[in-house]
């Protein structure tokens, strides 16, 4: 299933950023295929995720996976507008 952004446009961007985090928490990422980084998050995990069909991994583990890519990211969106604010107000 492909995913489905409310901005069209945005899914280069998204996927630069999320290089960028995985590349700073440690992760080999290809700059190409950021969206691979969830394969090596899995293996941290010990989650045995695969590139086509993972019908029978539970929620929780696919929410682990998902968990520590997420987290991070959000984490650096809000550090990123809090930098963005603070310099706004600077006279």
């Amino acid at each position: 299933m492909k995913r489905r952004y409310v901005v069209p446009d945005a899914e280069q961007g998204i996927q630069h950023f999320k290089a960028g985090v995985m590349k700073q928490e440690g992760y080999a990422v290809n700059p190409n295929r950021p969206d691979d980084a969830k394969f090596e998050v899995a293996k941290d995990l010990g989650v045995p995720l695969r590139p086509r069909d993972n019908g029978e991994l539970s929620t929780e583990s696919v929410g682990r996976i998902g968990g520590k890519i997420g987290g991070p990211m959000v984490r650096e969106m809000i550090r990123l507008a809090q930098e963005r604010l603070a310099n706004r107000e600077q006279p």
